[in-house]
């Protein structure tokens, strides 16, 4: 019980008033409208529709997911962080 009194945590509140809003998410919707990276999407969705059109196959959608994600996240790094707290 010592310890406790001791040593406390720090608590964290929000205002109630204001509505939180991830800027990830934001810019992950912005970026998504980009030609490119809406083109490598489409590609990740037809290698997805083709696997799951198969009942058997060695193939799988990692390397054109692996591409979109990361062109993704390419565009939302250069704005993410000027718009951190």
């Amino acid at each position: 019980m010592a310890f406790r009194s001791w040593f406390t945590l720090p608590v964290v509140r929000a205002d109630d008033e204001e509505e939180l809003v991830d800027p990830q998410s934001a810019l992950r919707e912005k970026c998504q409208a980009k030609g490119h990276i809406e083109s490598l999407y489409n590609k990740y969705q037809e290698c997805n529709d083709r696997v799951n059109g198969r009942s058997k196959t060695t193939e799988t959608c990692m390397e054109e997911l692996f591409d979109y994600v990361a062109e993704l996240d390419h565009c939302v790094a250069h704005n993410l962080f000027s718009k951190l707290k």
